[in-house]
């Protein structure tokens, strides 16, 4: 019998800390530490939370009774790194700096690889990240935009997306690295990836402004009404940038980014909150259908994930459009803690190869 694997999985959040212990594929522990505002804005940069963020850490797995040092394995969330392809990645010294430079930005997911690395080299075991949000496996004709002074960026719900990808695959009694699906992420933010033989291939940018709009994201706006807006003198340049994230979609529609309160609207029978609601299953069945293109119809199924999956009339409206494109499979909610586990068992049982962090284009 094969020895046991225990992962301390770590998931940093703008207001939460959150960490799991598995054993192999058994999350036998989990907490989710609320950090105040006022904890947050105490720090004058997201690395100045480095240290609070790590003993917090360190006391809850004390009170939970778990040593470092009986961990095999720690997996943090990744950060906004250099573009790279989809997988489970070593961290070392040139992935901790870019993270430290914050070479796509300054996120706190950035701080995930440097608290699993302090501790991993304490406890003698290897650290890993998970397909952090920037996994770029686009194809070339897939970045065209229309004009070369812009192309597209992969920027997606990557870590949940692989992994439903993979159960799915599994449920079909299939390999992920040998069926096509398009699988769809509904949250706050709204990605939609056409996976070909375990390669995101095409996926819209789910942070600035593409696909379809999201609970509080505009989605792909009309350019020429956007440009006349930005030079209306009428928006600041971080008045667009909220438009298009934050203060976009539904939230600007219907004053409100909580999808409980909608589909209770609607069951009171609110028209305006239904029709802008069903808009954005229109929207999100547009974006799949375009994908089945992409794909060429060679379509095994479409995936269905993340918090506004649990919702059944919007499944429904979703299904009514696409599902004589390929069979429709739900995985409602998001498994980000199982997802990082999952990417490290993977590499300590062999199943997979660890890869290694190299800047640069992705191929």
């Amino acid at each position: 019998m094969s020895a046991l694997h225990r992962i301390l999985a770590i998931n940093p959040g703008s207001t939460s800390t959150k960490i799991s212990v598995f054993e192999d594929e058994k999350e036998v522990w989990t907490t989710k530490i609320t950090h105040s505002i006022d904890e947050v804005a105490a720090f004058d940069s997201i690395f100045g939370q480095y240290d609070f963020r790590q003993s917090v850490i360190r006391d809850e797995l004390k009170k939970a009774g778990y040593e470092i040092s009986t961990l095999s394995a720690i997996v943090g969330r990744g950060g906004l790194v250099c573009p790279l392809e989809g997988g489970t990645y070593e961290v070392g010294h040139i992935l901790l700096e870019d993270l430290r430079l914050g070479v796509q930005g300054q996120h706190v997911s950035n701080l995930g690889a440097p608290i699993a690395s302090e501790l991993a080299h304490e406890a003698g075991c290897p650290a890993f990240i998970v397909d952090p949000v920037v996994v770029d496996e686009m194809e070339p004709l897939a970045r065209f935009t229309g004009h070369p002074a812009i192309s597209r960026r992969s920027i997606f719900h990557a870590l949940n997306q692989k992994a439903v990808a993979r159960k799915a695959a599994g449920d079909l009694g299939r390999e992920y690295e040998d069926i096509n699906l398009i699988v769809v992420h509904l949250g706050g933010g709204i990605s939609v990836g056409a996976h070909h033989r375990g390669r995101v291939i095409d996926v819209n940018n789910a942070l600035n402004g593409d696909g379809p709009f999201t609970p509080e994201r505009s989605g792909g706006l009309p350019v020429g009404d956007l440009v006349d807006l930005c030079f209306s003198g009428e928006v600041s340049h971080e008045g667009v940038k909220r438009m298009i994230k934050g203060a976009g979609g539904i939230v600007a529609y219907l004053d409100t980014n909580d999808m409980l309160h909608v589909e209770k609207e609607i069951e009171k029978g609110n028209d305006e909150f239904r029709i802008v609601y069903e808009a954005m299953a229109y929207q999100v069945s547009k974006e799949v259908g375009s994908l089945a293109a992409v794909l060429k119809g060679d379509v095994d199924a479409i995936v269905i994930t993340g918090g506004v999956a649990y919702d059944r009339n919007f499944i429904s409206w979703i299904k009514d459009r696409v599902s004589f494109i390929a069979e429709v499979m739900v995985y409602p909610g998001e498994k980000e803690m199982e997802s990082l586990a999952l990417g490290a068992l993977r590499v300590l049982r062999g199943q997979e190869k660890a890869r290694i962090y190299s800047p640069g284009s992705p191929e």
